[in-house]
């Protein structure tokens, strides 16, 4: 699907064909804001190239590969790469970082979606009711367009960051495996998230420090805005991630205490019946009868001196080693 917009300096109109798009382009009021949404390769490739003169090797990048986010001089136009954010805790793959390809000129913003965008398609709506929404030039739709992808951004942290809290609250009550899993997995998702945003907030660098000829001073203000959005959600992600970190620490901290918890338990366990022990194997040996005439060993008060010493000893040593803290 495309989809035209265009503001001729006093209202937005959206009743345009491709064919159109050749005319809209030669209107040197108008700004124009064309948005390719999952639209075949070889159709936007022939728009792309054909009517809007962009170079073949920056389409390709366009349609065909995946990028790191970056932006490339053109002369005429720039090239941008920028990541969306999508975060569904309740699905597998937690975090979904679709590609948002832009193509801008002073008039005209070009927009190539792989899957369909609710960050654009917001902006759209809002264009569309409201043509001072354009009335800055394309640039300004540019901007509109980051600072509704970093709203998105926010959200989205918020999401996980909302969840890290609930893993470091779990941790002292339920060290499981499961719960190892799920430290693992966002401590993933954080790191691809920071590895999204690295590069996105040198793109808005550029961006703000006005480098690129298209982008004038007065814009680029506005840029330098979302570079600190950019760079407040770095720093938020960063954080996160390190408490990541810090819950899995806690995670092998807990895990270790439990497990010299039961050793100490067992340890006294043996200790307490290794006396019972060396009195039940010394005198079930059964060789002081048959060598030496002592009936007064095999009697019943014989018995129940043993007997109660088996129940005395491990007491007084339970009782000895709890008033030395050994237990």
């Amino acid at each position: 699907m495309i989809r035209i917009v265009f503001y001729d300096g006093e209202s937005v109109r959206t009743d345009f064909t491709p064919d159109s798009l050749a005319g809209l382009l030669q209107d040197p009021k108008g700004v124009l804001w064309v948005d390719f949404v999952e639209t075949p390769v070889a159709e936007a490739r022939s728009l792309l190239e054909g009517v809007f003169g962009f170079h073949p090797l920056a389409v390709d990048d366009a349609l065909e590969e995946t990028h790191i986010p970056k932006v490339d001089d053109w002369q005429t136009y720039l090239y941008l790469a920028l990541y969306g954010i999508h975060v569904d805790l309740n699905h597998e793959d937690l975090l979904e970082l679709p590609e948002l390809d832009c193509f801008l000129m002073p008039r005209c913003l070009v927009t190539y979606q792989a899957q369909a965008a609710r960050t654009v398609e917001r902006v759209w709506q809002v264009v569309q009711k409201d043509p001072r929404a354009s009335s800055r030039g394309a640039p300004y739709l540019l901007y509109q367009l980051l600072d509704e992808l970093m709203v998105d951004y926010m959200l989205g942290l918020e999401q996980l960051d909302g969840q890290v809290e609930k893993l470091e609250d779990t941790v002292f009550q339920n060290a499981s495996e499961k719960l190892l899993g799920e430290v693992f997995v966002y401590k993933r998702v954080l790191l691809q998230l920071r590895r999204s945003l690295m590069p996105q907030r040198e793109v808005l660098n550029k961006l703000s420090r006005g480098d690129f000829a298209i982008i004038t001073r007065a814009d680029s203000m506005y840029f330098r805005d979302i570079y600190d959005h950019l760079v407040r959600l770095y720093e938020i992600a960063d954080t996160a991630r390190d408490t990541v970190n810090d819950i899995l620490e806690m995670y092998l901290s807990v895990v270790n205490n439990h497990m010299n918890d039961v050793m100490k338990t067992l340890t006294v366990i043996t200790t307490l019946f290794m006396p019972l022990s060396f009195v039940a194997s010394f005198w079930g040996m059964n060789y002081f009868q048959p060598s030496i005439a002592l009936p007064g060993w095999t009697g019943a008060l014989s018995l129940g001196v043993t007997l109660g010493g088996m129940v005395v000893v491990p007491v007084m040593m339970y009782w000895w080693m709890s008033r030395r803290n050994l237990i």
